[in-house]
């Protein structure tokens, strides 16, 4: 077992060497030996990938440490695309906001927890009551689950990386995600036009609750946030002159106070009549462009500015490797790769349906013609 740990670990500081390099590369907008490819499978897809419960697996803490290591083991030896994150940590879900303004979560099969909307009528919006992390029992309580699984993880000491000390964090999403979180998001998109001046108060108060609790967080680590990421999964469900009305300013001025060496977003999509105000008007690393985007418009307006992240759809890949889909992987290298800058993936998360198989041949597919100089 300890030969077994120690041939890990060796692998995957080869690994990482390897593909650091070709990130960095990528990231100064310049051409490597290929593209990088960033497959990215997480903690539900392993679980169904390893025939587990996805309830059990969010629960039970001996369970979430197995099915990491045996899914970064296998992203490591049999996958092998460009992601560098690998570690090991207490997965909770993207329940954030469920722990910071006590909403049930509900754990359906084949993906990610879901938070119940606890709002459901207009005056609500205005009543919700932001509960300080310092007496937040469902953050308490996490906490002390937090050093608990500490103690465990370094029991079993995987073969990845994993945190020996500090103090459980998370981050809830930006104020209009984090707005459709709570309540039924076509209830949300219809106040913007009903009631304008309702809305603007309260994605400040999500703004506000963001800023409280991400500083509470900096202040246990004494360090700053100077990287964020943040996940605006509903901005792509409004127009463009909604998104600068009611978005833009709350979410540019959370990467400003943030993000000031690294800015990252992912969007679900369609974002194509995005793109140009994000262009424009944000300065970011990196754009997740999400599944439904399309690379034209991606590419246009971003491409030479931020890193694109994208160019497949979960639904191209659920009857496997087929021609179509590898006519689709051809396009999106043709489009977006040449001049570096492009990072190829599957846009948002990869979720279970696509089979593990098809994303080895994918990621095989991908190495083969995303050499440059590309000549597809």
């Amino acid at each position: 077992m300890k030969d077994e740990k120690s041939e890990i670990k060796k692998l995957l500081n080869e690994h990482l060497r390897e593909i650091r390099k070709r990130n960095l590369v990528c990231e100064q907008f310049q051409e490597a030996d290929r593209i990088p490819i960033n497959i990215s499978e997480y903690g539900s897809y392993w679980a169904d990938m390893q025939g587990v419960d996805i309830r059990d697996y969010y629960t039970n803490p001996e369970l979430n440490i197995e099915v990491q290591t045996k899914g970064q083991e296998w992203r490591l030896k049999e996958l092998k695309d460009d992601r560098a994150n690998y570690g090991i940590g207490m997965d909770t879900g993207i329940v954030g906001e469920a722990l910071v303004f006590d909403c049930p979560v509900e754990y359906p099969q084949g993906t990610n927890p879901r938070i119940v909307h606890i709002l459901e009528k207009e005056e609500d919006l205005d009543r919700l009551e932001i509960i300080p992390p310092q007496n937040n029992k469902r953050i308490l309580e996490y906490e002390r689950k937090h050093q608990k699984f500490l103690r465990l993880i370094k029991k079993i000491d995987p073969p990845f990386p994993y945190p020996e000390k500090g103090h459980f964090s998370l981050q809830i999403h930006p104020p209009l995600s984090c707005a459709c979180a709570l309540m039924d998001p076509t209830k949300i998109y219809l106040y913007l036009y009903t009631d304008p001046a309702l809305i603007k108060r309260f994605l400040k108060k999500m703004f506000d609750t963001f800023c409280l609790y991400k500083d509470y967080f900096d202040r246990r680590r004494k360090v700053p946030s100077k990287s964020l990421g943040l996940a605006d999964d509903n901005s792509c469900q409004i127009s463009a002159p909604m998104y600068q009305e009611f978005v833009l300013s709350l979410n540019k001025a959370l990467y400003e106070r943030y993000g000031k060496e690294y800015q990252y977003l992912h969007a679900d999509g369609p974002n194509d009549h995005l793109f140009p105000v994000i262009a424009k008007e944000l300065n970011l690393n990196k754009m997740d462009i999400g599944g439904w985007s399309r690379l034209e418009p991606a590419v246009k307006y971003l491409k030479g500015k931020t890193v694109i992240h994208g160019g497949m759809n979960n639904k191209d890949l659920y009857k496997g490797l087929t021609k179509e889909a590898e006519g689709k992987v051809l396009k999106a290298i043709k489009l977006a790769a040449p001049g570096g800058g492009y990072e190829f993936a599957i846009g948002g998360e990869t979720y279970p349906g696509v089979s593990p198989e098809t994303l080895i041949k994918l990621v095989k597919y991908v190495k083969e013609i995303g050499r440059y100089p590309i000549k597809v």
